[in-house]
């Protein structure tokens, strides 16, 4: 069986950007890069929402034009390459190149196929499709990385679901002596007290 394992960077205050769309306050240190590296090259999929794959696309084809910073160098062509999955009904039917495919209906049918096939999905980011995900139970696995800084408002890592769920702590580090990785995994429906 696969997964599919959440991966997001928040503000202490639990933004995932700031009040104006700002995402130019994580902080990636060589252990933070090199543990993120290690993370997607074990993934078989990469998975957005519309929003993040609009500002991924923006930037990662051409990135080594745009920065020079070793983590993006060095991502960069391992972005270019990777198997894509962009969730989006206003891209449905368009060719979003660099290895993506679009899912603009039955996304969890669609999902959970490649879950059942053994295939690991790593979601970055976002909050509508994490949302979506974690209402239908198909998110496994969440790895928050929580930064050291306090955006004052934004975007909040998720603007659903609207019910409890229980997770179990099962990893806490610290990454260049400043951001903290909270991970997490969803416990079973069948041993939830709140689904019962």
């Amino acid at each position: 069986m696969g997964k599919i394992t959440h991966f997001v960077h928040q503000s202490l205050d639990g933004f995932i950007e700031g009040p104006n769309g700002e995402f130019d306050w994580p902080v990636m240190g060589p252990e933070l890069s090199a543990y993120s590296q290690s993370l997607t090259a074990g993934a078989d999929y990469f998975l957005y929402g519309r929003v993040v794959w609009d500002m991924m696309s923006g930037f990662w084809p051409r990135a080594e034009e745009y920065s020079t910073d070793p983590h993006d160098v060095a991502f960069a062509p391992v972005w270019r390459e990777a198997p894509k999955l962009v969730v989006s009904s206003t891209l449905d039917g368009t060719e979003p190149g660099w290895n993506t495919r679009v899912i603009g209906t039955n996304v969890v049918e669609e999902l959970t196929a490649l879950k059942e096939a053994g295939a690991h999905l790593l979601l970055f980011g976002g909050s509508t499709l994490a949302g979506f995900l974690t209402e239908h139970r198909l998110i496994d696995e969440y790895q928050i990385f929580v930064h050291p800084v306090v955006l004052g408002g934004g975007k909040p890592v998720f603007h659903t679901p609207q019910r409890r769920m229980g997770l179990a702590l099962t990893e806490s580090r610290t990454f260049d002596d400043q951001v903290v990785l909270l991970r997490h995994e969803v416990a079973p429906a069948s041993s939830d007290p709140l689904f019962q």
